[in-house]
């Protein structure tokens, strides 16, 4: 088809994966899935080109053959490729010669399904900004375009980085997501460590960051089952049944971020499941090793600096010594506005300020964070979190 027509393809691909949802719900999933989505986006697509073309000159060069032929015949890879549609697509997406910052858009967009608004969530960035940096990378696409079939090893390793950032970015919006009416996307997290778990099977992926990443996924989601109430509402850490907490993936998220070890790479990913597995460790939320976790968030910034990380340690020395010490973490500290306009960034100071006593400088903060919540069950978990004893504001 050629990615002149990757709009199109995009919408066949989200009208296929909403039609899997709808009907394998129902009836199961199909003994052949991807050929499955493949005839449903193809009928769709050819479907969409007849209406808009009749039989133009596109259908008759590529004809409109039937798909069923897909269903059950078995995909052809060479030895070395990565044997994953969506993975593959995504070492497409992810080429050296699109920006970071419109790969991850491209990405997000095109093979995972994202909105603009929770790719902007994620990116921190506006939809204004997610619109132009998907309509750079597309016609840079269309430009640079090579096959996934025709992709070397050493464009495989430089884009492995991108991918990885993409999986990472999917597991964390299913995690934590900023759609209005499901604030847990299980089904994202299960395919971020689907795609993970393939990346690490194969040679390329086989290096020290992508065993953290995916150690990181498993124990961010052996907590998944107690981070909601009976209601499904969202629960804060020190609230949730650790009895509920899956063992065996928390062993699992362990052995592989033990693999990670090896070698003398050390990335965001290796910090980031350090902290987790400090949390999965913990006896209770007191018994919690915050020395540790601070520790973590002090390589992280080394390695990876953000103003977030900054922020979240800020929020572990107040655990650690005190939210006096907490708040001195942020002294002088001038955030950037993607920052400033998050519900993050008031959300810390809110509640780092009403545990210092400042009321009045606290309510101010909350004010802000519950304006710029992303989503209703974030909004509640912050008026829960942030609630002044003084104060019984709805």
């Amino acid at each position: 088809m050629g990615v002149s027509f990757i709009e199109d393809v995009e919408d066949a691909a989200q009208a296929a994966l909403l039609r899997a949802l709808e009907t394998w719900t129902r009836g199961g999933v199909p003994e052949n899935p991807s050929a499955w989505l493949f005839r449903v986006a193809h009928n769709h697509l050819m479907g969409e080109l007849r209406q808009r073309a009749g039989r133009s000159r596109i259908l008759e060069e590529r004809g409109v053959a039937d798909a069923e032929t897909f269903e059950n015949a078995a995909p052809a890879f060479l030895p070395e490729e990565v044997r994953d549609d969506v993975l593959r697509m995504l070492f497409v997406c992810c080429d050296e010669a699109i920006p970071l910052e419109s790969q991850l858009v491209l990405a997000l967009k095109s093979l995972c399904g994202f909105d603009v608004g929770e790719i902007a969530h994620r990116l921190f960035t506006s939809e204004a900004n997610v619109y132009k940096r998907l309509g750079r990378a597309r016609s840079r696409l269309r430009t640079v375009f090579v096959h996934p079939g025709e992709l070397s090893g050493t464009q495989y390793v430089a884009r492995l980085p991108s991918v990885s950032r993409v999986l990472y970015l999917l597991f964390t919006e299913g995690y934590l997501s900023s759609h209005a009416e499901d604030s847990i996307r299980r089904e994202l997290c299960d395919e971020a460590i689907r795609l993970t778990t393939l990346l690490v099977e194969h040679p390329i992926g086989q290096v020290p960051q992508s065993y953290a990443l995916l150690a990181l996924m498993h124990l961010h989601l052996a907590r998944l089952g107690a981070r909601q109430d009976a209601s499904g509402g969202l629960l804060l850490l020190e609230e949730q049944d650790r009895s509920l907490w899956d063992r065996d993936r928390i062993r699992t998220g362990m052995a592989w971020l033990a693999r990670s070890a090896g070698g003398d790479d050390f990335s965001r990913y290796h910090a980031e499941a350090g902290i987790a597995a400090e949390h999965c460790l913990a006896a209770s939320f007191k018994e919690t090793r915050w020395d540790r976790v601070v520790a973590c968030y002090s390589l992280l910034n080394q390695v990876a600096p953000s103003a977030v990380h900054k922020l979240n340690q800020a929020v572990a020395v107040a655990e650690w010594k005190s939210p006096a010490e907490g708040l001195r973490i942020l002294e002088g500290f001038e955030p950037p506005t993607w920052l400033t306009g998050s519900f993050l960034w008031s959300a810390v100071l809110a509640d780092l300020n009403r545990r210092c006593g400042k009321i009045e400088l606290a309510q101010r903060h909350r004010d802000i964070a519950l304006r710029s919540a992303p989503s209703p069950a974030i909004k509640v978990l912050l008026r829960r979190r942030l609630r002044m004893d003084s104060d019984d504001l709805d």
